[in-house]
C-alpha cells in the first residue's frame, strides 16, 4: 500500500510534550515513509493536552487533506484531566471519530492505539492510582471494541507493552515520551503498519 498523504491526529502522545519537531514519533514515521515515497505530504495536527472531544474538532482539517493514512490516539487526558472520568462520553466521541473518518477516508488506514494503564514513573497516591488505571481499562476496553467495528482501523496495544516498565522511554514526568520513547513507538508503529497493511516504511530513526 502506497501511502501519499498522512495525517496524524490525537494529543501530546504524538504533539509530543517537549520535543523537537522532526524528533516526535510521528514525525519519524513520516520519515520512514518518505523514503519510499519522497513526495509524501504530512500533517500533524494534534495538540497537546486535547481531550476526545477537541481531537474531534481535528477531523475535518485532516480529511480536507484526503490521507490515505491517519493516525488517531486520544482519551488518555479524558481520564487524566479529571477526578469524574467520563468513559461513556469517550466512547461517543471516539466512536464519531472512526465513523467521520470512514465516511470521508473509505479507503484509508486508520491507526489507533490503547493508553498506558500503568504508571510506574509518576508519583501518585494509591487512591488517585487506583481510579486512574479502573478508569483506563474501561477505556481501553471501548477503544478496541470501537475500532474493532470500523474496516481497516488497527489498534496498537500499548497498554501492555514492555517497554512501559523502562524508565529511559519516558520524559522526566514519568508521563510523556523520551526521545527514546519517541523512536520506539515509531518503530513499533511502523512494523505493525507492515504486517496490517502491508505498508512500505523506511528507517525511522531521526
Amino acid at each position: 500500500m502506497r501511502i501519499d498523504v498522512y495525517a496524524a491526529l490525537g494529543d501530546s502522545f504524538t504533539a509530543g510534550r517537549e520535543s523537537v519537531i522532526g524528533e516526535r514519533w510521528a514525525d519519524r514515521l513520516a520519515t520512514g515513509l518518505r523514503q519510499v515515497n519522497p513526495d509524501l505530504v504530512y500533517e500533524n495536527l494534534a495538540v497537546d493536552g486535547a481531550d476526545s472531544a477537541e481531537v474531534l474538532e481535528q477531523v475535518p482539517a485532516a480529511t480536507t487533506l484526503r490521507p490515505d493514512l491517519v493516525t488517531v490516539i486520544c482519551g488518555a487526558n479524558d481520564v487524566l484531566l479529571t477526578v469524574r472520568p467520563d468513559v461513556e462520553g469517550y466512547e461517543q466521541r471516539f466512536a464519531r471519530i472512526l465513523e467521520a473518518l470512514r465516511e470521508e477516508l473509505p479507503e484509508a488506514a486508520i491507526v489507533t492505539g490503547t493508553a498506558p494503564e500503568t504508571w510506574h514513573f509518576m508519583d501518585l497516591r494509591p487512591r488517585t492510582r487506583k481510579r486512574l488505571a479502573e478508569a483506563t481499562e474501561a477505556l481501553n476496553e471501548a477503544t478496541r471494541r470501537i475500532a474493532a467495528e470500523h474496516d481497516k482501523v488497527l489498534c496498537l496495544p500499548v497498554a501492555g507493552h514492555p517497554a512501559l516498565e523502562d524508565p529511559a522511554n519516558y520524559a522526566a514526568d514519568g508521563l510523556h515520551a523520551s526521545p527514546r520513547g519517541h523512536e520506539l513507538i515509531a518503530r513499533e508503529t511502523r512494523r505493525y503498519l507492515h504486517e496490517a497493511f502491508g505498508i512500505e516504511i523506511g528507517a525511522t530513526a531521526a
